[in-house]
């Protein structure tokens, strides 16, 4: 095999380009291509050496086997990018003249009005049209199964709800229905009256009021009241006293711990006085 290697000055400076010619056998006269970087790195296909180069250079119009750049090739990569960037600023144009159809979610048919670019032409909106997105009914069947546990890992006792809550939907439990009336309570500022129409029990996926709790409609009378009234005055109460027990505690433990020290005190002086 015969061997020839020069500089190829197409690509970086450093980089090699080296023919073999095979002298025998049934391929002799024809020869292989290879390119040799700085480092002495060896390169067989033009595949191999454009990963190898990456971003540093566009090899598009490189010929591997003559190792030199085609004009030809070239030029029609500038004027292909030239007309590319065209288009792209200028934009292709619409010539659709049907309206446009709304590329959204909603399971509501909504108005569109088609705006052209002509000086009377005016958007009209009517805000007393707007629909409200929809929300997704019996969410708090997620929290069901959850349980809160104190620092010792014990299971908390959750709240009794009184015995006129009646819950409205199917599989609602009593810890569905206070998540429902804890998270009403927490995101609306509308009083809270339950699902006060009747139909609701019969289909409650089509009558359910979704700023509501989900529970029948209740009304809150004035015993109620009084009774809700006692309950928040006993646990205050109860938390007062444990606070004054507390404390109590905490003054006999530092009186004791001040005793013991005053009487430390006087050994050591008597121990000083017999010495």
């Amino acid at each position: 095999m015969e061997k020839k290697r020069w500089d190829c000055t197409a690509l970086p400076k450093g980089w090699k380009m080296e023919e073999v010619t095979r002298k025998s056998g049934l391929s002799a006269g024809k020869s292989d291509v290879y390119y040799f970087s700085p480092s002495g790195k060896k390169f067989r296909s033009k595949p191999q050496l454009a990963r190898y180069l990456g971003n540093q250079m566009d090899l598009s119009s490189f010929d591997f086997r003559t190792g030199k750049m085609l004009m030809s090739k070239l030029n029609k990569n500038r004027q292909r990018m030239r007309y590319d960037n065209n288009n792209q600023n200028k934009g292709k144009p619409d010539l659709n003249t049907s309206l446009p159809v709304r590329q959204t979610a909603s399971i509501f048919k909504q108005p569109v009005t088609k705006v052209t670019n002509h000086p009377s032409n005016k958007v009209k909106t009517d805000p007393q049209k707007a629909v409200d997105q929809p929300r997704q009914l019996f969410w708090e069947k997620k929290l069901s199964g959850l349980n809160a546990y104190d620092i010792a890992e014990e299971l908390v006792k959750t709240m009794e709800l009184p015995k006129g809550l009646q819950g409205v939907g199917p599989g609602c439990t009593d810890k569905t229905l206070l998540s429902a009336i804890a998270s009403a309570l927490h995101t609306s500022a509308a009083p809270i009256t339950g699902q006060l129409s009747a139909a609701v029990e019969k289909n409650p996926g089509v009558w359910l009021n979704t700023t509501q709790p989900l529970c029948k409609a209740f009304i809150v009378t004035d015993e109620d009241i009084r009774k809700q009234e006692e309950l928040v005055y006993s646990v205050r109460k109860r938390l007062e006293e444990a606070l004054m027990a507390d404390m109590l505690a905490h003054v006999e433990e530092a009186a004791a711990s001040e005793g013991e020290g005053i009487k430390d005190d006087g050994n050591g002086s008597e121990d000083m006085e017999s010495a």
